[in-house]
């Protein structure tokens, strides 16, 4: 059972196609269905590469990110430690 639909709706539908179009433009029209779908998957790996390839190059960003905020986060502890005794006295 598929989206539903059992067996003897399908066997209907297959008829309705059959007397629609008939045998002989049956396989033509799978043909084409197989192509729009093999077009369908190729655009969405397609898709899917172009996504992952823009992944890659920000992820070197986000390293370089990770290194410069680590020097902020050095520079802040060494001006806590500098400014520490003075927020004391206060």
């Amino acid at each position: 059972m598929v989206l539903f639909i059992g067996a003897p709706e399908v066997m209907i539908v297959l008829l309705i196609v059959v007397m629609l179009f008939g045998a002989d433009k049956i396989p033509e029209i799978a043909r084409g269905l197989g192509k729009g779908m093999r077009q369908i998957k190729d655009a969405t790996n397609d898709i899917k590469r172009e996504i992952n390839d823009s992944a890659e190059k920000h992820s070197v960003d986000l390293d370089i990110t990770k290194d410069i905020q680590k020097e902020v986060d050095a520079v802040k502890e060494d001006l806590d430690e500098a400014t520490g005794p003075i927020k004391r006295k206060f």
